[in-house]
């Protein structure tokens, strides 16, 4: 079944519908799989009866005439999502042995689609970091390494844990959130599970009523006549050489594809980082709150309810947590909403109006997708501003709420994988997805990570 191990999802999508092989000799893979590289750290919790179990009822079902778009699929889900019958922590100790009795619409839509739960995957503790260093149950190692450095690397924040999974060929795909999706091994794959999670959430008032769109149609692989647009201000000081390098290559490619380019300005694109980094604390501080020691969780007892709430809280919360209730309280105090968190929802609106401005010019955004290549674990741990700027390329768009993908393009000098983003539309997925097809076939990255050592 090893084999099986280096299919990608639509490749297995379509060995399953071609009867090659079952559901449960695919689950077993990669439970396997999971077993083989325990030593990333990368799952909190393993479900491997559960998913044989989930994998025998879609076979039932498949054997029947009945096969959603997802049927079969082993895949991961990020310890942020609610699971039933599941523990889900959100990386955190003070929600550690919480099990939810209900499922998150995100995973329900899944299943229903067909999906086989593996486990649930490891995180910065609520998703608060950039390296899943802040996970209360311990980082997640990248399962790539530098030429000739044994230094365990970081697999980048917060969705560390389902990045290695993927990364390593121990699940098929795997849930992820953006600062401000899905992960996969490719640009199909990727299009297929959005559709298998995307729609309308009724238990959500800020969920958009819209028809789902059949992102995989979009892989025309013709991007002819498409503006593809260049922010001047994406041109770091300090930036490594070879990320100014892989974006130039990638321009070329876009060209050589028919596209034209269009160099843009995104003017307010260097408040972003700390515009991002006032609302986000100011949601968390509030967004927090109801973690007490009271309702679920971890509850550390003291003599008043007072010091309850503070000694849970104290114990149950770690150091970035606390970091960012701390500045969301402060920003949202008397006297300070309006210098800090109003102004900086009308910064957040002129970036927004940055991009509206291109939008009239051209079709998609390309910029790389980090500042640099994954780092070690421990690097800029004591220096928060500097494990921030990690989101400094990604941050922008989230704050504007646009799509965004990020496609494996090329190697560091060091042998690490590098990405360029693709930034699109409001509710335009479809030519994000039909660009990042045409970059991921120009850039014809192929490399995986050698996975000796990671047995655990």
């Amino acid at each position: 079944m090893a084999d099986l191990r280096n299919l990608t999802l639509a490749q297995a999508r379509d060995g399953l519908s071609a009867g090659e092989f079952t559901s449960v000799e695919l689950t077993d893979a990669f439970i396997g799989a999971t077993e083989a590289v325990r030593g990333l750290n990368a799952y909190i919790v393993e479900t491997p009866e559960q998913a044989r179990d989930m994998a025998a009822a879609s076979d039932a079902r498949r054997a029947k005439g009945d096969a959603g778009a997802m049927e079969g699929i082993p895949v991961a889900i990020k310890d942020l999502f609610c699971t039933k019958g599941v523990q889900a922590t959100a990386g955190s100790h003070i929600l550690e042995g919480f099990v939810p009795p209900y499922e998150s619409t995100v995973t329900q839509n899944l299943w229903n689609a067909g999906a086989v739960m593996l486990g649930k995957t490891n995180l910065d503790e609520f998703a608060m970091g950039s390296s899943n260093m802040t996970s209360y149950f311990g980082p997640v190692a990248n399962p790539w390494k530098r030429k000739g450095d044994d230094s365990v690397l970081v697999p980048g924040g917060s969705s560390g844990g389902s990045a290695a999974v993927v990364a390593a060929r121990a699940a098929l795909g795997a849930t992820g959130t953006d600062t401000g999706g899905s992960m996969t091994q490719t640009v199909r794959d990727s299009a297929i599970m959005l559709r298998a999670m995307a729609g309308h959430d009724p238990k959500d008032s800020t969920s958009m009523k819209r028809d789902v769109p059949d992102f995989e149609a979009a892989l025309t692989g013709d991007i002819r006549g498409l503006r593809i647009g260049i922010p001047k201000e994406y041109v770091m000081d300090g930036m490594p050489t070879e990320i100014g390098a892989l974006w130039q290559t990638g321009i070329d490619w876009m060209r050589q594809a028919g596209a034209e380019i269009v160099d843009i300005s995104l003017p307010h694109t260097k408040y972003a980082l700390p515009t991002y980094y006032i609302v986000a604390p100011a949601e968390a501080s509030s967004n927090l709150a109801r973690y007490d020691g009271v309702r679920y969780g971890l509850r550390v007892d003291g003599d008043s309810i007072q010091e309850m709430y503070e000694n849970t809280r104290g114990e149950g919360f770690g150091a970035e947590v606390k970091r960012r209730i701390l500045i969301g309280t402060y920003v949202l105090s008397a006297g300070y909403y309006d210098a800090y968190y109003l102004k900086a929802q009308k910064v957040r609106t002129r970036i927004a109006d940055d991009f509206r401005d291109a939008w009239e010019k051209v079709d998609a955004i390309l910029t790389p997708t980090t500042p640099s290549a994954a780092f070690a674990q421990g690097d800029k741990m004591d220096d928060p501003i500097a494990m921030y700027l990690n989101d400094i390329f990604t941050v922008p768009a989230s704050l504007a709420g646009l799509p965004g993908i990020s496609v494996p393009a090329g190697l560091s000098a060091d042998g690490l994988p590098l990405g360029l983003q693709l930034i699109g539309r409001p509710f335009d997925e479809e030519t994000v997805f039909r660009v990042a097809h045409v970059l991921e076939e120009a850039a014809g990255f192929d490399a995986k990570p050698d996975l000796a050592g990671w047995g655990g």
